[in-house]
């Protein structure tokens, strides 16, 4: 049949269009069903009603009375979130199949607009397909939710209906002559396809669940993650709709308002996203690689492989929906150019001429040029667009952040295999392994986030480029040249940001090492008055970390201002370009802000070129980093590498990897060689008795090095108690390293008897198959070992010394008896629940000792090895250990004991003897043995162990070390106790409490904006710089919306000009536009713009600068004249941190968040502005938009920072887990500990990565959320201005102009909730900096001026006591109480008491570094109250029971006020025994310290101590127990210096031991705080009941 094609009736319209399915023209050709029923287009149309009708009255029931019953809990719990096969591409067809039904409706509605009456059949099909379609998706996800298949047997027939239905319509089409020429065509064509695809989807369900036509359906289970609870992170699991957009994050976010977000909340990482499983595939890939390149070593090269291998496949899956991304971003300019052009037209649609089926169709091209089609277009553009985008960036974050896990496990498990060589002789320092976590691993994930820009940029810029040469000729590629020329620019200033920082972070570091000192030494440089020396120290260093910030700020200021100038730039000279030269140009609106638009676009690759090119740049060097650190030495290397992590949970595996050193210098052949020269057959009886035995042993430390033990020939026996002696530096520690397999061994053998790979079960293993064996083959089993600096974790005392083991609530008491910890365990805050370690309480060196100890004893392991576990002990609690622990818990279980000891009173107790001497074994054997055989050493031993007795008769047992420790550790403890008030999570906010007011208003300060804060940073800024950084700001807008404005009026003068030319159809006129006028006031303009973001960028930084060096200086002048009780109950953590993280925030991050905040919010509210102005029935529809932004960001902030924190929490213990291990390998390579501490760190890595996961996910939330948000703006503003300029004139320009900024809404709009949040958690920097501005300075103010108090005061050195009370504070209880006493000048007092009697107290009261609340102290005649504090502490000098020194010269540790001559240093040097230690060193008195003065013993540097105080030539000295760590025989020379060299000075000793005061002129003896005895000596030890004669006599 041919088509019917005629002209439209012409016949006169009625005055109301009657609605009518089929139409209601006169004639009834819409009815006519001559040629059959199916050849009438309407009944076709109403046909494919049929299948969308039956659908929704299917499944509405179905939905309401199903899941109604569950409406109460609509979130079913994701454990029954199974996917059925093919779902993702279901959902992927749903979307395209809405998005053509759209269009079809679209079409429908614009060919129907031609005709006189209404064709409903045109587009209510498409309707009711529209909301079938959405039923369906609703339906189908309900069905998977639930798990219930059989339901789907309803959609199975609604594709087939619809596929059917719409074939026939297809068919019809194509009998009657439409073609592809017609859009409808088109459409129809498509969605046979769709619903094709649909129906297969269906089928393929069936095939695949069996749930109908099979007998036995499919049973299937959840993935393993949903069924564990505990898994919150959803982003995998869900459907594609809840992916794209976040959806599941909802209730995440919502309940974070309700509650703080804390690491229980977010629970576990999925398992394809744990650390173990990322690095089981970077392993492989490794291995790959290795097996691939086998002959060629591993370089850097390999790495990037490895890497690509593992996580390339996300990569490109990101760098494609990038690339979509960007291709859709083009919509816009192309969209606002095809809007104006038509609106300009009077949106005429072209009459489509060609009616088949009694209906018009439309061609393609008819329907684009509808304003109204391209406004819901480019609606749709921007939604596809921003959900790629943001699917693009969580793609390659995610992978950045699996990467890191990976390469953090893989570095680990390297460090776990280092050779001790490499860390002890300083090839790999603590703190590069510590870098190359921290900063190398950050690094990569960084290149990897920005990865997909790599390639994605290209392709942006040429399509940019391209489609400006299209729209605007040869000026087009002027403009684009600009910007192109100046990305040079842009890296190089980028690159000079990057040197800028480095300088800065090298000077901060710097800084903060000196403030580390300062804070460390606070107590020392009160007392010495030293304040001021250390203040300008530090002010010094700061100053030229301020002129490297000054060039930071410089450079960031250019940068921003490029950043904003360049578009002005390139449109100012392509637009002036454009209208000048060429002539016949279309000079339009829709070309102009078509162009601008572009322009945005193209800037933003520009501008990240720079950041991308430095990204790569630095993962290039972390990998050559990594790389080395790779294939740095190993120890054991049969390691079987890719079993090491999977056996994580199994303990046993590990225990059964052999140790051995590999000594890679020589060929493994000759290693046997000499292997098998030593191994002999050793009979059983010879067997039974050893547990370790070495024969011909020489030991290294590093390959090419001399052996650092030769000759080694020992056995340990089983079961007994063996020591090692031997002089200093001898080789004792080494060989007990060499034994336990951590040196490298030259040559020689170590066998370990069977019983000691037994050790695990605790009992004795059976030792008669002993066979001839190598270290190869025989495992050696968990030795319990402490080595000779303590090593502890950061965790609680009781974890430290259980050490993973099982709780044993009686063995456990005894170890903490035998090692005394129990006096100290009662000081701490929370017993022995306390955290100690790194980040913990600080402990001394006894107690760290003794926890090291105690955790060796605790151990069931058949093997100890313990090396010089007195060295940090007094005598008592010594021989306590040695009776309690040693000999009774230890060696009478039948353990095997190795001790390492310098107190040679001990050797009696041994069983086995090895004597040492420069690093060979000078003899073994029992005490008998060696005294038969080397007479000589016998009695040099002799000797020395008399003399060690003597020490022990002269200490008392009430006054040791310990004890003092204790009193140190109380002091701060009680003090902290009062005082708990570390403001690191701003306690203020949350506090303990049940009742509901309370924690409502906890919440609603979580929502609120610290806008004090903000008030305080801003006011620091001063009164100049304050309105101009405000002005400049407003000004910049202003004049870049006039910019715009100007573009829009004259474009419209342009095109109305050329519009009344054609009109008059003067095609003969000679004249044109003259554009010289506008081009003027343009380029003002434009180059005012330029000018203002100059202005402003530098105004921030500026502002910046001034904040950040006001607000240090505050900080370290309060801090350094706080008093000394500030920094008792302060941690010193805190404090540092205020400096250090607190002080880079304000210094770096917040000029740089304030710019940007400042900006976005500007325009955001300055394209508002503009929208509204043009079309000002937008505000109609921006109230409700406005609302939903406020809500969504006020519950995105309150997220955003919990989990901020809660990724910087997280990432402490991971990187503290690090330098702990490096610190601590050989005692965990000897404890057999590596799998728990790998377990370990593959947690602390899960929960830094679900944080940051979550974080991203929480940003994408917002974004997501915001540019849907915008695209609504957009939308609107679009049919608000179309809708406009067809009724009521509107130019066209300014229909380009509104729209142009309505794109800019939805880029900036998540910029600035963003910005808010960051700015939200910087602003705790200063909130936090401004709470410790508060603290109350000491009263350096004295009553006398300087020219009261004589030059020499005091010169005679008479103290005079009157009824004295002192307390800590006003709130505590007062620790003196009415104290008198007279001290006549150049007298020896001797004070001494048990712990806690006041004794330090009473010297810290000449200083008044306590609070004299009573009575006074009189000094030659002047109360000390009244003079200023500078004076009074100047004049004194004090040494103090914990030795101080600073990094630099010795000559400056003496004498940083620079006042003494270098005769009167050496003559104090040599006073305190320490001249020829001096003279030794390269440079004398310029010979460097290290930082505390580690490069000193402890006795060495407590005499430095002495010495200092010698250097000041006072009348009044005080020693407080100044010897406790001084051997006997150096402590009675000093004793006889003090008394000859300070024979005219009045000295005050508070005495340790009780000995050293016997000679003293008085002694005073106090109890809690009171004067309980006041004489001379020999006067109190005649009386029988004096409390100092029972301390003497207990002393004997």
């Amino acid at each position: 049949m041919c088509a019917e094609v005629e002209a439209a009736p012409g016949c006169a319209q009625g005055p109301a269009m009657a609605l009518a399915f089929c139409g209601d023209e006169g004639n009834s050709t819409a009815y006519n069903v001559d040629h059959g029923v199916l050849n009438n287009g309407c009944f076709v149309d109403a046909l494919n009603v049929v299948p969308h009708v039956f659908l929704l009255f299917i499944t509405f029931p179905i939905l309401f009375i199903g899941w109604g019953s569950q409406s109460s809990k609509v979130h079913i719990h994701h454990s029954t979130w199974l996917h059925f096969p093919g779902h993702n591409l279901r959902w992927i067809l749903t979307f395209i199949l809405l998005f053509v039904l759209v269009c079809e409706i679209a079409e429908g509605i614009v060919s129907d607009g031609v005709s006189e009456s209404r064709h409903l059949h045109l587009y209510m099909p498409a309707g009711m397909a529209f909301l079938a379609a959405i039923t369906s998706v609703v339906y189908y996800h309900n069905i998977e939710t639930s798990n219930f298949p059989k339901l789907l047997i309803a959609l199975l027939f609604y594709w087939t209906l619809a596929f059917i239905t719409k074939t026939i319509k297809f068919v019809k089409f194509c009998d009657n002559g439409v073609g592809f020429s017609q859009l409808r065509f088109c459409l129809t064509g498509l969605l046979v396809v769709l619903y094709g695809m649909l129906l297969a989807v269906e089928i393929n369900v069936i095939r695949v669940r069996r749930y109908v036509f099979f007998k036995t359906p499919k049973e299937v289970k959840p993935p393993e993650d949903l069924q564990d609870l505990g898994v919150r992170f959803l982003q995998p699991f869900v459907n594609l709709l809840s992916k794209g957009t976040y959806w599941w994050m909802n209730t995440f976010i919502k309940t974070a308002h309700k509650k703080p977000i804390d690491l229980k909340t977010i629970g576990k990482l999925p398992i394809a996203m744990r650390a173990l499983t990322n690095y089981i595939r970077l392993n492989e890939a490794f291995e790959a690689q290795k097996n691939k390149r086998s002959s060629l070593p591993q370089g850097s090269r390999s790495i990037w492989r490895a890497l690509c291998c593992a996580f390339g496949r996300p990569l490109l899956l990101s760098s494609t929906f990038r690339i979509l991304a960007d291709l859709l971003g083009f919509a816009g300019p192309l969209c606002i150019s095809g809007i104006v052009h038509n609106v300009g037209k009077g949106n005429n649609t072209i009459r489509p001429q060609i009616k088949i089926l009694g209906v018009f169709f439309i061609s393609s091209q008819e329907f684009l040029s509808n304003a109204y089609v391209l406004a819901v277009l480019l609606f749709f553009a921007l939604l596809l667009q921003r959900t790629f985008l943001q699917a693009s960036y969580y793609v390659a974050i995610e992978t950045g952040i699996n990467l890191r896990g990976a390469i953090q496990t893989k570095i680990y498990n390297k460090i776990m295999q280092l050779s001790t060589s490499n860390m002890s002789m300083g090839e790999m320092t603590a703190g590069q392994i510590c870098n190359l976590v921290a900063i190398d691993t950050n690094q990569l994930m960084w290149f990897f986030f920005l990865c997909p820009n790599l390639w994605a940029m290209p392709v942006q810029i040429i399509v940019g480029v391209l489609l400006l040469y299209y729209l605007l000729g040869i000026s087009a590629l002027i403009g684009a040249a600009v910007i192109i020329v100046l990305a040079p620019v842009q890296y190089f200033v980028a690159t000079k940001l990057s040197q800028a920082q480095r300088s800065t972070l090298e000077y901060s570091n710097e800084r903060l090492k000196k403030t580390n000192e300062m804070l460390r030494g606070i107590k020392l440089l009160k007392l010495y008055a030293w304040e001021h020396i250390f203040h300008s120290s530090v002010e010094e260093t700061r100053q030229k970390e301020m002129t490297s910030l000054k060039s930071f700020a410089l450079y960031t200021s250019i940068s921003i201002f490029m950043n904003a100038a360049i578009p002005i730039a390139a449109v100012l000279i392509t637009f002036v370009v454009h209208a000048h030269l060429t002539t016949k140009a279309d000079f339009s609106p829709s070309v102009a802000f078509a162009s601008i638009s572009l322009f945005h676009i193209l800037v933003s690759p520009l501008f990240l070129l720079s950041s991308v090119v430095r990204s790569t740049v630095k993962a290039l060097v972390s990998v050559q980093k990594l790389s080395e650190f790779l294939s740095s030495e190993e120890i054991g290397e049969e390691h079987d590498k890719s079993s090491e992590l999977r056996s994580a949970d199994n303990h046993s595996k590990y225990q059964a990897v052999p140790l051995k050193v590999v000594n890679r210098k020589r060929p493994a052949r000759e290693d046997w060689n000499n292997y098998s020269s030593h191994i002999r057959p050793i009979n059983i009886t010879e067997a039974d008795d050893f547990c370790v035995k070495i024969t011909n042993g020489f030991f290294t430390w590093t390959p090419e090095g001399p052996p650092a033990l030769s000759n080694i020939d020992i056995r340990i026996p089983q079961g007994q108690l063996t020591m090692i002696v031997g002089q200093v530096g001898c080789g004792k520690s080494s060989l007990l390293l060499a034994i336990l397999g951590e040196m490298q061994k030259i040559s020689g053998s170590i066998f370990w008897s069977s019983c000691t790979s037994d050790s695990e079960t605790g009992e004795d293993g059976s030792p008669e198959k002993e066979v001839p064996v190598d270290t190869e083959f025989r495992k050696r089993g968990s030795v319990a070992y402490a080595s000779q600096k303590p090593w502890l974790l950061n965790a609680t005392v009781e974890e430290n010394i259980t050490f993973d083991s099982p709780f044993n609530k009686q063995r456990y008491k005894a170890v903490i008896d035998a090692c005394s910890l129990q006096p100290d365990i009662d000081i701490l805050p929370h017993g022995d629940q306390t955290q100690i370690g790194e980040r913990g309480i600080n402990l001394s060196g006894g107690q760290r000792q003794r926890i090291s100890v105690a955790r060796a004893l605790y151990q069931q392991t058949n093997v100890v090895f313990l090396d010089d576990p007195f060295s940090a002990l007094d005598i008592h609690l010594s021989d306590h250990l040695m009776q309690e622990g040693i000999l009774k818990m230890l060696r009478e279980d039948k353990r095997t004991i190795v001790l390492v000891t310098h107190k040679l009173q001990y050797l009696p107790h041994a069983d086995w003897i090895i004597a040492m001497k420069d690093g060979n074994i000078q003899r073994e054997g029992t005490l008998k043995d060696i005294q038969k055989s080397e007479t000589e050493l016998f009695e040099h031993w002799k000797t020395l162990m008399n003399r060690q007795d003597q020490e022990l008769e002269k200490e008392t047992i009430i006054e040791s070390k310990t004890v003092l420790e204790r009193t140190n550790l109380r002091r701060t403890m009680y003090s902290r106790e009062a005082l708990l008030k570390d403001d690191e999570e701003d306690e203020e906010e949350v506090t303990e409490s049940d009742d509901e007011d309370n924690l409502s208003s906890v919440l609603h300060q979580r929502a609120k904006m610290p806008w004090r804060a903000c008030g305080k940073y801003l006011s620091a800024a001063g009164i100049l710089l304050l309105p101009l950084l405000v002005l400049s700001q407003l000004l910049k807008h202003t004049v870049m919306v006039a910019i715009d404005y100007c573009l829009a009026c004259w474009t419209s003068e342009a095109i109305s000009w050329k519009a009344e030319q054609e009109l008059k159809n003067c095609s003969h006129c000679e004249e044109d536009f003259n554009h010289s006028s506008y081009s003027k006031i343009f380029s003002i303009l434009c180059c005012l713009g330029i000018v203002l973001c100059l202005v402003t960028s530098i105004a921030v930084e500026w502002t910046g600068l001034k904040v950040t060096k006001k607000l240090h200086s505050s900080l370290l002048n309060k801090i350094i004249l706080a008093p000394m009780r500030f920094f008792e109950t302060t941690p010193l953590g805190s404090i540092l941190n205020r400096f250090s993280a607190d002080c880079n925030t304000i210094d770096q991050h917040i000029p740089a968040t304030l710019e940007c905040l400042s900006r976005s919010t500007l325009l955001c509210v300055s394209a508002l502005a503009v929208i509204s102005y043009v079309t000002p029935m937008f505000l109609i529809a921006l109230v409700p938009l406005a609302i939903m932004c406020y809500f969504i960001q006020k519950y995105f902030r309150v997220a955003s920072r919990d989990l901020q924190q809660l990724d910087d929490s997280t990432q402490l213990p991971l990187l503290s887990h690090f330098s702990e291990t490096v610190e601590g390998l050989t005692t965990i390579r000897a404890f057999r500990y590596e799998a728990k501490f790998r377990q370990k760190l593959l947690e602390y890595t899960d929960s830094n990565n679900i944080a940051s996961l979550f974080l991203t996910a929480a940003n994408r939330w917002l974004e997501v959320r915001m540019e849907y948000i915008g695209a609504c703006v957009v939308l609107i503003a679009a049919v608000t201005s179309i809708t406009s300029c067809l009724y009521s004139n509107l130019s066209s320009g300014l229909v380009g102009l509104g729209l142009t900024y309505a794109l800019m809404v939805s880029n900036y709009l998540n910029w600035m909730v963003r910005n808010l949040a960051d700015m939200e958690i910087q602003l705790g920097a200063v909130k936090r900096i401004n709470g410790l501005l508060k603290t109350e300075a000491e009263n350096y103010e004295g009553l006398l001026s300087s020219s009261q108090i004589p030059q020499n005061w005091p010169d005679r050195g008479e103290i005079q006591i009157q009824n004295l009370s002192v307390r800590y504070d006003s709130n505590l209880k007062p620790v003196l109480k009415h104290v008198n006493a007279h001290i006549s000048p150049g007298q020896k007092i001797g004070i001494c008491g048990r712990t806690g009697s006041g004794k330090s107290s009473f010297s810290l009261a000449f200083f008044r570094m306590v609070d004299t609340f009573e009575g006074r102290i009189i000094i030659d005649g002047i109360d000390i109250a009244k003079l200023p504090l500078q004076t009074l502490r100047s004049r004194l000098s004090i040494i103090l029971q914990d030795p101080i020194l600073f990094s630099g010269t010795i000559r400056f540790n003496l004498d940083p006020e620079k006042k003494c001559t270098d005769s009167m240093l050496w003559e104090a040097l040599e006073i305190a025994q320490l001249k020829h230690v001096v003279k030794a060193l390269p440079g004398g008195l310029d010979a460097i310290v290290t930082e505390g003065g580690e490069n000193f013993s402890q006795g060495q540097r407590q005499l430095f101590c002495l010495a200092r105080a010698f250097v000041r030539k006072t009348s009044i000295f005080i020693m407080d127990e100044a010897t406790a760590s001084i051997d006997m025989a150096t402590e009675n020379i000093l004793q006889k210096v003090v008394m000859t060299a300070f024979a005219d000075r009045t000295v005050v000793t508070i005495a340790h031991r009780v000995h050293t005061i016997l000679n003293s002129d008085l002694v005073i003896v106090m109890k809690r705080g009171v004067i309980l005895e006041y004489d001379k000596p020999e006067v109190l030890l005649e009386q029988e009941d004096s409390v100092f004669a029972s301390f003497v006599q207990a002393d004997k």
